[in-house]
């Protein structure tokens, strides 16, 4: 179901900014039995990129009603919120535009996930790289053509997903989720003030580790830094956490401090 400003609609004006421009923010939330997990946390990145899009927020309270109106009562599912500047501004001015828009929509929860949670993901490694653009690193946008065409790449190369490095050669993030990695008893990951996209799960296992003590590690790394991990794993919304059991021909194993942030993050 989709609900566009709260009417059962599925097209929207060809005028929208959204359509026209990539203009706007959106985010992916998972839903257990209904109900909507780390919402506080999705908002406030919504606000954030809204705060640097220069964007008003949309009424939250009418947000969740229509999320109530869409949800899947299943034991997963998804969410997804896609706020557009608009509709109207001949050109890139975004000046005069009345109001932004609000898309929800419910989607089923991607079966094969299961299967990554459990078993692990095969990682290819894209050639093509993320530019640096520290104006708008971190933030989910609507413009996302570097990741259609580098998830492109990683399928054409016969991966579901890939490590995706920006111009300077250095690991970001992968084509669909954010990385980590344990070696010698630290929590590494990705600096994403160039590039990349700061997820919400990314920020839970980073409050997670705090909570726990665990020493973090974030910088710029290179490809041998993460190939010379001790476990590695990926976080998005949806899937939660996943252990990499390989990056190219470099295997790694499945271990027990990815398992035990499993069971603090995951819903197996």
């Amino acid at each position: 179901m989709i609900l566009i400003d709260g009417m059962p609609v599925s097209s929207i004006p060809a005028d929208d900014r959204s359509f026209q421009y990539g203009d706007g923010c959106f985010s992916t939330i998972l839903t257990i039995d209904g109900q909507v997990q780390y919402w506080l946390y999705h908002q406030q990145r919504m606000e954030d990129c809204l705060n640097i899009l220069q964007i008003p927020y949309p009424d939250w309270g009418e947000v969740a009603r229509w999320i109530r109106q869409v949800v899947v009562m299943a034991p997963k599912a998804g969410i997804k919120i896609h706020i557009s500047r608009g509709s109207g501004g001949r050109g890139y001015s975004p000046n005069a535009i009345p109001s932004p828009r609000v898309t929800v929509q419910s989607f089923d929860y991607p079966k094969h996930y299961n299967v990554l949670i459990s078993d692990g993901v095969q990682l290819g490694v894209c050639q093509q790289r993320l530019g640096h653009n520290p104006l708008l690193a971190g933030h989910k946008h609507n413009n996302r053509l570097e990741q259609v065409l580098l998830k492109a790449e990683a399928e054409t190369s016969g991966y579901m997903d890939a490590v995706a490095l920006d111009l300077h050669d250095r690991v970001i993030e992968t084509t669909m989720a954010n990385l980590f990695w344990f070696r010698d008893n630290e929590l590494h990951t990705p600096d994403l003030t160039l590039a990349g996209v700061a997820g919400v799960m990314r920020r839970v296992v980073l409050d997670i580790a705090t909570q726990q003590g665990i020493v973090l590690n974030i910088s710029h790394f290179s490809l041998d830094d993460l190939l010379g991990a001790d476990e590695i794993f990926i976080t998005n919304s949806i899937l939660g956490v996943a252990p990499v059991v390989q990056i190219q021909s470099a295997c790694f194993v499945l271990g027990e401090r990815v398992r035990d942030l499993q069971k603090r993050v995951n819903w197996c």
